[in-house]
């Protein structure tokens, strides 16, 4: 009788934690669902199917996302799994759910020719860093108006600072450029853009948002 008493006790304390597991989890679930909805959703308003791969940018809203210092709507993905012959820059504004820039964008000389294919966050590596960046100040430096960016990825990126990995203007990183030589020209592991747009693009997207390289 007594062991009968116990066990009954037991299923009780039991129950309640078993129900509150189960609803823990079913909330996690719908708070998952719910976010691939969103992104599911601002992909098809902004168009960009056939612009960009699906993966990609959700992997990139992801990295917005999950940056809580960002000051801005905004999210920058470079896609550095295209050759440099293809506009793998993209702006794209979160508010709007629009896609603002569309352009050219240089890797490093050391991470490879018409594609990049090696990827380093050493000092004097001269490679493209891959990972989450947050966009800081500008300044005018060697390349002209450029735009300072901090690595949020360890390991990968946290070194942008160190290696002075900045968004700036280049004559190498322009159509005229591939149309001359077949590629486009490269870096030391900056993120080079058309000087036709370098501003422009430098303005709208400094002071806090994110910008998300991948591979």
């Amino acid at each position: 009788m007594k062991k009968a008493i116990y066990l009954f006790i037991c299923v009780l304390c039991y129950l309640p934690l078993h129900v509150s597991a189960s609803n823990s989890h079913s909330n996690s679930y719908s708070e998952s669902e719910n976010h691939d909805v969103v992104i599911n959703y601002v992909y098809k308003e902004a168009k960009l199917k056939g612009i960009i791969n699906y993966q990609v940018f959700k992997n990139g809203y992801n990295a917005y996302f999950n940056t809580k210092t960002r000051k801005k709507q905004l999210l920058t993905i470079i896609d550095y799994s295209k050759p440099s012959t293809e506009k793998r820059f993209f702006v794209i504004d979160l508010k709007r759910n629009k896609l603002i820039y569309n352009t050219y964008v240089s890797h490093g000389v050391n991470s490879g020719g018409r594609k990049a294919s090696r990827f380093s966050n050493i000092v004097n590596s001269k490679q493209t860093s891959l990972g989450t960046f947050l966009t800081d100040s500008t300044y005018y430096g060697g390349n002209g108006y450029s735009l300072k960016l901090d690595g949020l990825t360890h390991g990968k990126n946290d070194n942008a600072r160190r290696r002075y990995i900045v968004v700036h203007g280049a004559d190498y990183a322009s159509e005229a450029f591939i149309k001359r030589n077949g590629y486009l020209g490269r870096s030391w592991g900056c993120p080079a853009l058309p000087r036709s747009l370098s501003r422009k693009i430098i303005d709208t997207i400094k002071g806090g948002s994110v910008i998300y390289a991948h591979a």
